[in-house]
């Protein structure tokens, strides 16, 4: 009797058997893998990745041996003996890399080929016993290439598969050794159910809307949307203006098309946790919690809802673990590394990507050092996976050019310049260059006014010099969420009450934070970030117009620097040639621009597309080395948790005494921080900070933190703002 899992009983009855587990595992990557035409390599490969369990030697160490026994090695080059050389490398990649991650091809010497020639393997053979190997002579790989990138094709197509077998293996393991778990997967309602429940909220929630001409607006861009819903899957570009509904009317627009075309599931994509927060937390509303994940950094499954039951909240963990869930909502972080990722973990998800739904939200957003990479991973789901994509942004960037032909987005609403001019709300005025002191006579004018710089330093010393005045509010990465969400509130109940309000804020308050002030300052960067400031201006449309004021600053540390100094440059060329700077005409212009500047290997800063071309005849593929280079996160930078409040100091006081203290890693992201090694070395050795359970380090002398500012810098201001979304 063979073996595949154990359990503490010594008379093995209760163990899972070997054969059991193979033919399990083949029959679910099957079924996976069937979406876009590979059953019969999935089911290949979920027989074959576990054959080394038939080793003598792994046996023993499931009966406690203390041992290590490569099991992964064997099933590949089984593969290799019997198959076509491309069916066959294509397996060699998944089932080596079953546990620890998708391997480069590399050489003798290293990678695949190596482990293959050289590596000392148990005897496995009694597998042919139990196991009868499915022929493949038939079996074709049916890729259409998209722009003649082969080799990315089927670097694509065998990373899918990957997925496949991993969620499978995953899956059979979990039934076995978990089955309470197990249990709870897939209790979720029908999207006939979804569909339903979402018709009854948009009948009250148009029925109740006051007949303004800017509701009327809004009911025509949700009809078209569900119109458009007919058309067959594609590429789609969604643009509607910011205030004009479109997280509603898109969701319309997927539901609808879902039904019609039979396909899987919804993913919404979204760059920012903030706006990820408030959508998820709508379409819970809508479609009820145990339909709707919420996949990034900052959530914790068991917070969700204190009505939601236990079930519900572990329903919510494991479909984290391979998004099976009918709606997803996550972060352009999570959704674009897994799609690049060669770890089982991440990659364990992308295959219900297939057969999909995706809304990409404010696109413009997308990572410009990876945009051709992520384009073309999005047109691969779209050609060879029957997925839909769509588009969706305020400000169009200009793709079209980066896209092949045959994938060229419709545009699902019939005229956008004259959406845009319907809900035009702001001005846009060009005060040139401007001192600190300047700047700060011209805030002063106002009685409500936010100001939006591009360092931590500028926001910092404009904080300084205004409080001099009177009260300023103060917003930047230096200060924790738990921190910034407190101010924020303070902040829209002077705007509500009419009284005065100052706020100076690094470029996070453009991260879809709903909030609105009559008059907002923008120091120059790219047209988009001049966008995203107008939609914190005349939101609600009091005013016939707000007025948003443009200007460079003359000060060294107000300068743009790196990236922002390209966009700050190309956004002053569109400024100077168009009168109104946000029109679409301007926004073509200046994603034209922005992206010729780049060139294409700045769309593509780490040779992704072209690695995968390099020897892509013979399927040798750098899998490892695309993982890591492919982060969309900054990096270098340290986590440092503040205690900024009663609820920090417990959160903080638990991680001290637990026993797991990666329990509390969620919801310690509310009072976590960011910050650069230097300074994190010079709190070190100053003694300023703990370090419990080997990964959490804390502030531990809260003189370092300002209320009003945030973390103080040791040596004065400085700093560049930065934001990280996971």
């Amino acid at each position: 009797m063979y073996y595949a899992h154990s359990t503490d009983d010594p008379d093995k009855r209760d163990w899972q058997l070997l054969r059991v587990h193979l033919q399990n595992v083949a029959d679910i990557a099957s079924e996976f893998a069937g979406c876009f035409g590979a059953g019969d390599l999935g089911y290949a490969g979920g027989l074959l990745h576990d054959i080394g369990k038939y080793s003598p030697e792994f046996q023993r160490r499931l009966e406690g041996a203390n041992m290590r026994v490569d099991h992964s090695t064997a099933g590949a080059r089984e593969a290799r003996g019997l198959y076509h050389w491309q069916l066959s490398r294509v397996l060699e990649y998944i089932i080596t890399g079953h546990h620890g991650g998708l391997l480069n091809y590399g050489s003798s010497e290293s990678g695949l080929e190596e482990r293959l020639e050289k590596k000392l393997l148990p005897d496995y053979s009694t597998y042919q016993d139990e196991i009868s190997i499915l022929d493949l002579a038939s079996f074709r790989l049916r890729l259409q290439p998209v722009q003649r990138k082969t080799g990315f094709s089927i670097g694509f197509f065998t990373r899918m598969l990957y997925s496949c077998l991993v969620d499978g293996d995953s899956l059979d393991t979990e039934g076995f050794a978990d089955p309470g778990s197990a249990s709870v997967r897939g209790r979720y309602e029908s999207f006939e159910t979804l569909s339903r429940r979402f018709d009854e909220h948009m009948a009250a929630l148009l029925s109740g809307a006051d007949e303004t001409p800017i509701n009327r607006q809004r009911r025509e861009i949700y009809q078209q949307c569900r119109e458009k819903a007919a058309l067959p899957p594609q590429m789609f570009t969604l643009t509607v203006p910011t205030g004009g509904g479109k997280t509603l009317s898109s969701m319309a627009f997927a539901v609808d098309h879902l039904k019609q075309h039979d396909l899987q599931r919804i993913f919404y994509v979204i760059p920012y946790t903030s706006i990820i927060e408030q959508n998820a937390a709508t379409f819970r509303k809508i479609f009820g919690s145990r339909n709707v994940l919420e996949h990034h950094s900052n959530f914790d499954p068991k917070a969700v809802s204190d009505d939601d039951t236990a079930s519900v909240k572990r329903l919510l963990e494991l479909s984290a673990e391979n998004w099976d869930m009918p709606i997803t909502v996550t972060t352009n972080v999570q959704f674009f590394e897994s799609l690049f990722s060669n770890k089982r973990s991440r990659c364990r998800k992308i295959h219900n990507l297939a057969r999909s739904v995706i809304i990409l939200d404010e696109t413009q957003m997308l990572p410009t050092d990876f945009l051709r990479p992520c384009l073309q991973a999005l047109s691969e789901l779209v050609r060879n996976y029957g997925s839909t994509v769509v588009i969706c942004t305020a400000t169009q960037p200009k793709l079209s050019n980066l896209l092949d032909e045959s994938i060229r987005p419709v545009e699902i609403m019939r005229s956008p310049a004259e959406l845009y001019e319907a809900f035009r709300r702001v001005r846009v005025n060009d005060l040139g260059s401007l001192s600190d002191g300047e700047l700060t006579a011209g805030l002063q004018k106002h009685r409500q006014v936010l100001c939006i710089v591009n360092t931590r330093a500028h926001a910092q010393h404009l904080h300084a010099a205004l409080s001099e005045h009177g009260r300023c509010y103060h917003l930047s990465a230096r200060m924790c969420p738990a921190h910034r969400r407190k101010q924020l509130e303070e902040i829209k109940g002077l705007l509500r009450a009419g009284a005065e309000c100052r706020v100076v804020s690094t470029q996070l308050i453009e991260a879809g934070v709903n909030i609105d002030f009559p008059v907002v300052y923008r120091a120059i960067t790219g047209v988009d970030s001049i966008a995203q400031a107008a939609g914190r201006c005349n939101r609600e449309g009091k005013a016939d117009r707000g007025e948003v004021y443009v200007f460079r600053s003359t000060e060294r540390y107000g300068q743009a620097t790196s990236w922002q100094r390209l966009t700050a440059e190309v956004g002053r060329m569109v400024m100077d040639a168009h009168d109104d700077p946000l029109s679409l005409p301007a926004v073509e212009a200046y994603f034209q621009r922005l992206y010729s500047y780049k060139g294409d290997e700045g769309l593509d800063r780490e040779g992704i597309l072209q690695s995968f071309e390099k020897r892509a005849r013979e399927f040798a593929f750098p899998f490892e080395d695309v993982g890591w280079k492919f982060s969309i996160i900054e990096q270098g930078t340290k986590d440092l948790v503040v205690p900024y409040d009663e609820e920090g100091i417990s959160l903080v006081d638990k991680l001290r005494s637990s026993e797991s203290p990666w329990r509390y890693a969620r919801r310690l992201q509310g009072y976590t921080i960011n910050i650069y090694p230097n300074e994190f070395r010079e709190l070190e050795r100053a003694d300023e900070i703990a370090l419990f359970g080997d990964r959490f380090y804390v502030l531990n002398d809260m003189s370092k933190y300002s209320e009003e500012t945030g973390l103080i810098n040791r040596k004065g201001i400085g700093g560049e703002g930065s934001l990280l979304i996971v």
